[in-house]
């Protein structure tokens, strides 16, 4: 339980679009807490107008959901590099001075950063594709095989998603495909869709980005290769850029599915996947096991227990498709 004596050491919880990763860095003498336990949560969106309203609120929740009370447990210390991924080695390093208890960066494009102000991490490890989220890293040794916690759904339903896609856009041949160069998650999840795509014999064709401009010109570069619809690969670039994206899909009357509900809400057509919020939320459960001193490489990999299908039906009227009945009742969610 939050107050009551344990093995107090400094953890690395790594959220990796849609994963996360736990690092045990170091044990320290048991003591009696007298302080709030500290979160750092570093993450390359903006700061939301009210933490509590965005999907950021989920280890809130997850918290309070545990028996912690925020401000007398635990204390979350905040850093929003607003689309400023040079931000990320100075937050990580301030976040080590505050001495925080648990680093909780949501985005693997922080990983160098995290690495840099914490452990000389192996450079083989931070490349190398991510599919389950939590691994058991020690400060002088990173065992390969000993991932751990929660697990992304990300490229495993990319055949779902293109299936659900080719129920709203019927004879689909061709598929735009965006790609955010910078995560270290698009690989697999690009090469799941691409199979899945060849499969169903419908043409993929891929546009890698790293900036709004270039997701701008992607657009354009698809509707000149005239695709029937548009996969968006989530990343820091592209989910940060969420609204521009769906904006510009409208403009190119381009069918658009997403891994998360986030872009359908900021105007995109479909999403499939897992709550962003019920990811942060359930990523609390691994901090309490932390914070009472449990070892990190007995924790166990938990995927989803739920994905979600969203559905934009004023988008869908907004470029002319339709909707079938089947499709919308098997909808979670329908923004109208």
């Amino acid at each position: 339980m939050p107050g009551v004596g344990c093995m107090r050491r400094r953890d690395v919880i790594i959220h990796l679009g849609g994963a996360a990763a736990s690092w045990s860095l170091a044990a320290r003498a048991q003591q009696q807490l007298s302080k709030p336990r500290r979160i750092g949560l570093l993450t390359s969106s903006s700061r939301p107008v009210s933490i509590e309203s965005s999907y950021h609120a989920g280890i809130l929740l997850g918290m309070r959901e545990l028996g912690y009370v925020e401000g007398k447990d635990f204390i979350i210390e905040w850093r929003f590099a607003e689309g400023k991924l040079e931000r990320f080695a100075d937050f990580a390093a301030e976040l080590v001075q505050l001495n925080v208890d648990v680093l909780v960066p949501a985005t693997p494009t922080a990983i160098p950063a995290v690495r840099q102000a914490n452990a000389p991490f192996p450079s083989s490890w931070a490349s190398r594709p991510i599919r389950s989220a939590m691994a058991s890293l020690r400060a002088s040794h990173i065992p390969a095989a000993t991932s751990r916690g929660l697990a992304s759904s990300q490229d495993d339903a990319a055949p779902k998603q293109l299936e659900l896609l080719g129920m709203a856009v019927p004879n689909l041949s061709r598929l735009g495909l965006l790609v955010d160069r910078g995560s270290p998650n698009s690989p697999p999840i690009v090469k799941n869709i691409q199979n899945a795509a060849r499969t169903a014999g419908v043409a993929p064709v891929p546009m890698e980005v790293g900036n709004l401009h270039q997701i701008e010109s992607a657009f354009a570069a698809l509707a000149n290769e005239r695709v029937g619809a548009v996969f968006v690969a989530i990343g820091s670039v592209t989910f940060l850029h969420r609204e521009r994206i769906a904006q510009l899909a409208l403009e190119h009357r381009l069918p658009s599915m997403f891994p998360l509900r986030e872009f359908v809400a900021a105007g995109g057509l479909m999403s499939y996947g897992e709550s962003l919020f019920d990811f942060y939320r359930r990523a609390a459960s691994y901090v309490d096991k932390i914070f009472k001193g449990a070892k990190s490489a007995d924790l166990p990999v938990e995927q989803p227990t739920r994905l979600l299908l969203v559905i934009n039906r004023r988008t869908a009227e907004t470029i002319g498709i339709t909707i079938p009945v089947p499709l919308l009742v098997r909808a979670d969610e329908v923004i109208e």
